[in-house]
């Protein structure tokens, strides 16, 4: 029938309880070692790298499959200069009167400051935009769910770079709207994320920081 919804059976190895636990073990001593890098290398990372990452975070989940994301790969020196100056002129304005007291004592610990060169010495920036709805021969498309979506295939991307032995930054520069207009994306996206992604400097430094305990996090309904 026309109508009829196409459906696959689930391709599933079960492993045993023992590689189930391995595996999961395995996953989480290699993602405790993930940080947030601010300092960046300019070392060459293959394209082909980059965009099987992305493939990766295109398989996560979205509300009713509309997959609300699109990822702008920036390996443009002089885009990359443009994204950093734009960056830094916001960064100003919220490290001298936007955020309050409180947010820039947060921030202290980070060691962090309205410049982010960074922007222009990793060697990509991926930049995540959401998009609000579809288009479709020009017409909207309802999306639904979209930053919680939109969040997921982020959290694998990130997950994804480390695994291979990159290193990234969630940056959000605030207000992100000159992404759109510098990369000349369509009125229904949003920019999201800016990533950088690449190579640490081999004296790259991060804070020193401690994770919530295990049942700061975690509460167990038996």
């Amino acid at each position: 029938m026309e109508n009829e919804h196409l459906v696959e059976y689930l391709s599933y190895d079960p492993p045993t309880e023992i590689e189930l636990l391995l595996r999961s073990k395995v996953f989480y001593q290699k993602m405790k070692t993930r940080r947030s890098v601010r300092h960046f290398s300019n070392r060459k990372v293959p394209i082909e790298v980059i965009n099987t990452l992305l493939k990766t975070a295109g398989t996560a989940p979205s509300g009713a499959h509309k997959q609300p994301w699109t990822f702008c790969v920036v390996s443009s020196q002089e885009l990359k200069r443009k994204i950093r100056q734009a960056a830094e002129k916001e960064e100003f304005e919220n490290y001298n009167g936007r955020m309050s007291d409180e947010w820039l004592r947060d921030l202290a610990k980070f060691d962090t400051n309205w410049q982010k060169p960074f922007l222009e010495i990793a060697p990509y920036l991926i930049v995540v935009f959401k998009q609000s709805y579809g288009l479709k021969e020009n017409k909207k498309q309802k999306h639904y769910y979209v930053n919680e979506s939109v969040g997921i295939a982020a959290g694998l991307l990130i997950a994804a770079a480390h695994e291979a032995g990159l290193v990234t930054l969630t940056h959000t520069p605030s207000p992100l709207n000159f992404l759109s207009t510098l990369l000349k994306r369509p009125k229904n996206e949003k920019p999201y994320l800016l990533i950088p992604i690449g190579y640490p400097l081999d004296e790259a430094k991060v804070p020193t920081l401690k994770r919530k305990q295990f049942d700061e996090i975690v509460v167990h309904y038996t």
